[in-house]
């Protein structure tokens, strides 16, 4: 049968994708509709059609799955954050297994099931970053908020249940002080105005870090606005502008600027006092955080006489934190800011068994050319693009015994796991730990043994 643009279908949703989207069959054509839930009976418009798939919004719930709850934010179904606002989070939970084990059987060839779903202690309210991208409503004014999926229009959202509550507070007043001073907010198609976007983090006893992303050198009525965050925001420890003139869509450029406090954040994380420069990588779900490193200690076997390379490091939290259990970790990281962080963390936590270096993690083998002993343990803990495979064929000769894969994208860790297995290595146990309640992310630990036979 052929299915055609705007017709009405009824529809049984028996799955749900990576990105959130319910997954409903007739016959072996195939309809994905967002914000569906597995058991929901629903009538669905077409809105794109393709030979065997099709994309579908949500017309009438006939018969709704035992899953659902009713939403608790204006904003979703527009904001392109959340994905899963409308079912419990048990349901969100075994969603986020069942895709993680299809991704290692369908990307990665590998057939192994999740040994373990580490819930986060918190689901709303969890996340210590936020970035607001800045810009004009149809009455010329700035607002701030989140973009919608797939697209650049922004969704205004003064609070986002997914940060804490003076986050949306602090944006607030940003945008009243941009337009009450006529700040120019910054256009991405005439590459024209100055205010691009508003960066917040937040750290121990809820101290604040917060930056405005500009398009210039320097800020219009820059002390006027130092003044007033002071006045209304002593949580604030630290004001910063950051330089972004590229074109680009990446958020920071590479300068910061120091409006007030020192630039520099601390906390404290598995044991390890933390100082993060405004661009390092820090989790986002500071609850959830502790029970991901020790899922990776635990996979990691670790022994006292073990040398362990944390790759990827940033500001060396993971393998600060596993010190005190093995005989050395070397850290490696690309960006300078967070192999400074990374050193005067150890020296902080009184951790004399690290060292940090700042090199492109594929040229791993050059540390043991300059004297460094090869790893019994190597973690990997990458971006979501994954590992490069120069990098993993890297790892591989160094023969470690055992592999620790930290990855918040299932899919690209399945297809690295597919090339280590070609390289030697096998995943024996794999675990999901669930840093971003809500969304459709996930974060997985696999642990991957040298000549293992399984």
């Amino acid at each position: 049968m052929e299915y055609r643009k705007n017709q009405l279908v009824e529809l049984a949703i028996t799955e749900i994708t990576d990105q959130g989207s319910g997954v409903g069959r007739l016959d072996d054509f195939v309809v994905f509709v967002p914000f569906a839930a597995v058991g929901d009976r629903l009538r669905v418009k077409m809105v794109k059609v393709n030979k065997t798939y099709a994309y579908g919004i949500i017309d009438e719930i006939l018969i709704p799955s035992p899953d659902r709850i009713p939403s608790d934010c204006p904003a979703f179904g527009r904001c392109g954050g959340c994905a899963f606002r409308h079912i419990g989070y048990k349901a969100e939970l075994a969603a986020k297994k069942n895709w993680v084990e299809s991704h290692f059987k369908r990307l990665g060839g590998i057939d192994i099931q999740v040994s373990e779903v580490i819930p986060s202690p918190m689901v709303d309210r969890y996340r210590n970053k936020a970035v607001y991208p800045v810009g004009l409503d149809k009455d010329g004014n700035a607002v701030a908020g989140f973009f919608a999926l797939n697209s650049h229009r922004i969704v205004p959202q003064p609070d986002c249940r997914l940060h804490p509550r003076i986050f949306g507070e602090i944006v607030g007043e940003v945008i009243q002080f941009t337009n009450e001073r006529g700040v120019p907010v910054y256009d991405e198609q005439s590459h024209t105005g100055v205010l691009r976007h508003i960066y917040l983090r937040q750290f121990k006893q809820n101290e604040l870090m917060l930056c405005l992303v500009i398009n210039a050198d320097k800020l219009p009525f820059a002390k006027a606005f130092a003044e007033m965050v002071a006045a209304k925001f002593p949580q604030v420890k630290s004001l910063l502008l950051n330089v972004n003139k590229r074109e680009a869509n990446a958020v920071l450029g590479e300068r910061f600027i120091t409006l007030a406090g020192s630039g520099v954040m601390a906390d404290e994380l598995s044991g390890v006092s933390m100082r993060i420069s405004p661009g390092s990588f820090y989790q986002v779900n500071r609850a959830a955080a502790p029970l991901l490193f020790a899922a990776a200690a635990e996979l990691a076997m670790l022994k006292q006489t073990d040398v362990v390379y944390d790759i990827y490091c940033g500001a060396g939290v993971i393998g600060l934190s596993l010190a005190h259990r093995v005989k050395e970790v070397i850290g490696v990281e690309v960006m300078a800011s967070a192999v400074e962080n990374a050193r005067q963390n150890a020296m902080d936590s009184g951790i004399k068994n690290a060292k940090f270096y700042q090199m492109d993690a594929s040229r791993l083998d050059e540390l043991i050319s300059q004297g460094e002993p090869k790893p019994d343990v190597v973690i990997l803990d990458p971006p979501r693009k994954g590992c490069g495979p120069e990098l993993l064929e890297t790892v591989a000769s160094l023969a470690p015994e055992r592999i620790v894969y930290i990855s918040c994208n299932s899919a690209t860790q399945a297809r690295d796991c597919k090339l280590l297995a070609g390289l030697g290595y096998a995943v024996k146990e794999l675990r999901l730990a669930d840093m971003f309640p809500r969304t459709a992310n996930t974060e997985t630990v696999a642990l991957l043994v040298r000549n293992c036979k399984l």
